[in-house]
C-alpha cells in the first residue's frame, strides 16, 4: 500500500485491468452515492485488492472538489484521474489542490461545457459550426431559418450523445425539443436534477474522426486517429471504430495539428485527450472535445493495435512519473462494430460462440440478457453489445468485425405484445 493514494474519479469497471500495474491497496475511488447504489459498485469494489477505500460523495456539484480536499486530508493523492466525463471538473481541481499533473481547472470546465469550448476555439481560428444556445422551439426554429439545411440539437453538457437529434425539416422542431430535453442517463448518473441547456447547431457533412492523445504539461506525447462510423438515422450515435484510421499521413497530421491547438486554446496541462472531428472538404471541423479516457473500449483497442500497454504510461504521466517511450506506430489494425439497433423485450440471443471462435475476434459480446426489454436506440448506452477484432489492415478489421456482428442474432418483441 502507498501512503499517497491515486484518486479515481467515476467509476468505470476497469479494476482487473488497472491490477497489472498499480499496488495494490493504491486506488481510492470516489463516486456519486446514488450511482454506487444504482451500479452496485460497493460489491464491485470490496472484491478488489487495489482499492483502498470508496468514498461516497457529489464530485459533480459546484466546489465539490475544494470540499473534499478539506474534508479528507488523509487522502493527499499521488494522482488524480477522471475516469467519466462528468468527473472531469472534479478531477482537475482535485489535482490542482493536491499539486500533481492534471488537465487544469479551466480547461476541464471549457471541455464539459461544448458552448463555452466552441467560443474558446473559435476565437482561436479553429474551424467549428455555427452555434447558439436555445431556450425554445421557436429559438430553433429562428435557427434554421438563418442557416438553410439540416441542423444538430443537443444538450450543452452530457456525454455519449444523449439528447442529440439531426433536423432536417421545421416540422419535426416541437417533437425533437420535447425528446432532446430528457436526458435519462439511468444509473450512470445521480437521481437530483441537472439544468437543462441546449444548443443547435450548423449540420456538418463528412467523414467523421477521433484523436486520442496522451498529454503532458500541453505537449503530447502519444496520437492516434480513430476511424468512426455512426448509426444511420437522426440519432449521431457510434456504429463502429477502426484505428489507426487507415487515411492519408496529411490528414493525419491535419487532425493531430488541430487537436493541439485545441490544447493550447483550452491551456490543457495533462491527461488524456479524447478530440472528434468532422472533415469537411478537406478541413477538420470541431465536434467536441473531452479531457478523459475514450469510451467504446478504445483504450483497449489502442493497446492491442499498438501492442504497448499506453494506459500504463498514462498513468506514470498523472503520477509526475518518466513513462517509457510511446509508440508511434501500430503493428496491428483495431476494429469495433456495435451490433444493430434493436428495441422491446429480448427474447432470444443466438450466434456469439460462432462469433467468438472467428480468427481474429478478441470479444463479441450481448450485454442484456434474455428478458429484458430494449429502448429505441437514442444514445449510446442504448446499445447491446461489440465485436472487437484485430486484423493486419483496416479492410480486414472493418469486414472482419462486420462478419463477426453478422452472426448474432437478437430476437425483440414491441413490449405488451403476446
Amino acid at each position: 500500500m502507498t501512503d499517497r493514494p491515486i484518486i479515481l474519479v467515476g467509476f468505470v469497471n476497469a479494476l482487473a485491468e488497472l491490477s497489472g500495474f498499480l499496488p495494490e491497496g493504491s486506488v481510492v475511488l470516489v463516486e456519486e452515492p446514488d450511482v454506487v447504489r444504482k451500479r452496485g459498485v460497493r460489491a464491485i469494489v470490496d472484491s478488489s485488492p487495489l482499492v483502498r477505500e470508496l468514498v461516497e460523495w457529489e464530485h459533480q456539484l459546484p466546489g465539490a472538489a475544494d470540499a473534499f480536499f478539506a474534508a479528507r486530508p488523509d487522502l493527499h493523492a499521488s494522482a488524480v484521474v477522471p475516469f467519466v466525463e462528468y468527473a472531469t471538473p472534479f478531477a482537475a481541481r482535485l489535482a490542482e489542490r493536491c499539486g500533481v499533473p492534471g488537465a487544469g481547472f479551466g480547461a476541464a470546465g471549457l471541455m464539459r461545457d461544448k458552448s463555452l469550448l466552441r467560443k474558446v476555439t473559435r476565437a482561436a481560428g479553429i474551424p467549428n459550426p455555427a452555434s447558439e444556445a436555445v431556450e425554445s422551439p421557436e429559438d430553433v426554429l429562428r435557427f434554421m431559418a438563418e442557416h438553410p439545411g439540416p441542423v444538430v440539437l443537443k444538450p450543452a453538457d452530457r456525454q455519449g450523445a444523449v439528447g442529440t437529434r439531426i433536423l432536417h425539416d421545421p416540422a419535426e422542431v416541437p417533437g425533437a425539443w420535447e425528446e432532446c430535453r430528457v436526458h435519462d442517463e439511468g444509473a450512470m448518473v445521480p437521481d437530483r436534477p441537472r439544468a437543462v441547456r441546449m444548443l443547435v447547431e450548423e449540420y456538418v457533412a463528412g467523414h467523421e474522426y477521433s484523436v486520442e492523445m496522451v498529454v503532458r504539461d500541453g505537449v503530447p506525447l502519444f496520437t492516434n486517429v480513430t476511424d468512426k462510423l455512426l448509426y444511420p438515422g437522426p440519432h449521431p450515435v457510434e456504429l463502429g471504430h477502426v484505428l489507426p484510421a487507415p487515411i492519408e499521413a496529411d490528414l493525419a497530421a491535419d487532425l493531430e495539428a488541430s487537436t493541439t491547438a485545441v490544447l493550447r486554446a483550452t491551456g490543457f496541462g495533462s491527461g488524456f485527450v479524447h478530440c472528434e472531428w468532422i472533415v469537411r472538404d478537406g478541413v477538420p471541423v470541431l465536434v467536441e472535445c473531452a479531457g478523459r479516457f475514450p469510451g467504446d473500449g478504445i483504450v483497449e483497442m489502442i493497446e492491442r493495435a499498438y501492442e504497448q500497454p499506453v494506459g500504463q504510461y498514462y498513468f506514470a504521466v498523472m503520477r509526475g512519473i518518466e513513462p517509457p517511450e510511446f509508440p508511434r506506430t501500430a503493428p496491428q489494425v483495431a476494429a469495433v462494430r456495435f451490433a444493430p439497433a434493436v428495441s422491446g423485450e429480448i427474447l432470444e440471443i443466438t450466434g456469439l460462440e460462432a462469433a467468438n471462435e472467428l480468427p481474429g475476434v478478441v470479444r463479441c459480446w450481448i450485454g442484456p440478457p434474455v428478458g429484458e426489454v430494449v429502448p429505441e436506440l437514442r444514445h449510446s448506452w442504448h446499445r447491446v453489445g461489440a465485436a472487437v477484432v484485430l486484423a493486419p489492415t483496416a479492410a480486414e478489421a472493418t469486414a472482419l468485425a462486420e462478419k463477426a456482428m453478422g452472426q448474432v442474432r437478437v430476437v425483440t418483441r414491441p413490449v405488451g405484445s403476446a
